[in-house]
């Protein structure tokens, strides 16, 4: 396998395409603004020395607190709560604030091999070294970065889970070790990388994964407020009125026969498009009885390792 093939598809931003998703991601606002600040703030020292100097007149001791953490971000959640696509995107909106180009890295998981014995971690090294030599001269001689990097792990329990399992295979420990080792080197070497972990299973991954993770963001399934908002965005220029969309979102909550809500995904992905093919199979105007109809039949995506 070519170094290349570790990473699914590179992507640089800021670009156009980027943010129009950025811009999709309804109801998830305030949690991608701080997560951005606090990706700046880890990856740029030079904008908390500027805040701290701003406010406090000097460079606190406790900035270097800050600092000393690893650039290392944990998004947990069910399937379709939008973490992989803030992952995704999130560098745009940080390349967007900070000023500089960002590079995604989304690992791929042929980065787990083929079970044979070493490859996992030949591979888990080798991708954390071609990631090192591309940003090796990305910071200035006082520590601005010039360019910045989200490599993206995806299913991440898949790679890191927890090393205390039983039934743990030797090869999959070795894996932990060699992810543990890459995240660390990255930030030993003031690599100006921030690493996101995406995972359904919080619970599984290794504790010592979760103890360098400067943030651990738990995504749950839209609110009614989020779901009347993704909504009324979608289905503009219909015949839905505003009070139609707080219907469908009290609709698409969780009730006796599916007690969970729908996702974001559900709503985008599924509930939406059928709405609209629904009523172009039939050649009339979207209105709230067709949407209410497809409610009906469109159950919602089971919550992740439940019952059917």
């Amino acid at each position: 396998m070519s170094i290349d093939g570790l990473f699914a598809r590179t992507e640089e931003f800021p670009n156009p395409s980027a943010q129009a998703r950025l811009n999709s991601l309804v109801g998830l606002d305030e949690i991608v603004d701080r997560l951005v600040v606090d990706a700046v703030a880890l990856l740029d020292p030079s904008a908390m020395a500027s805040w701290s100097m701003a406010v406090h007149g000097e460079v606190i001791p406790a900035v270097s607190a800050v600092l000393d953490r690893t650039p290392m971000f944990v998004f947990a959640g069910d399937v379709g709560v939008g973490k992989t696509e803030v992952a995704e995107v999130i560098g745009q909106a940080i390349a967007t604030r900070a000023h500089v180009d960002v590079s995604l890295y989304p690992l791929s998981l042929s980065a787990r091999g083929r079970g044979a014995v070493g490859e996992m971690t030949t591979l888990l090294t080798r991708a954390f070294e071609r990631i090192s030599s591309d940003f090796a001269r990305a910071r200035k001689q006082d520590g601005t970065a010039t360019s910045l990097g989200v490599l993206l792990i995806d299913e991440a329990d898949a790679l890191a889970q927890s090393r205390e399992l039983a039934q743990m295979h030797h090869e999959d420990r070795a894996g932990v070790n060699a992810l543990l080792r890459g995240i660390d080197g990255l930030r030993v070497d003031r690599i100006p990388v921030l690493t996101i972990l995406c995972t359904n299973r919080l619970d599984v991954l290794d504790p010592a994964v979760q103890r360098r993770a400067a943030a651990i963001q738990v995504f749950s399934r839209p609110s009614h407020e989020q779901r009347a908002a993704l909504l009324l965005r979608l289905l503009a220029g219909t015949e839905i009125s505003i009070s139609d969309v707080e219907s469908l979102a009290a609709a698409t909550a969780e009730k006796a026969v599916w007690p969970y809500s729908y996702t974001y995904s559900d709503l985008r992905q599924r509930l939406v498009p059928e709405i609209i093919l629904s009523a172009y199979r039939r050649g009339v105007a979207v209105d709230f009885s067709i949407a209410e109809e497809v409610i009906s039949q469109t159950p919602p995506t089971r919550p992740f390792g439940s019952a059917a």
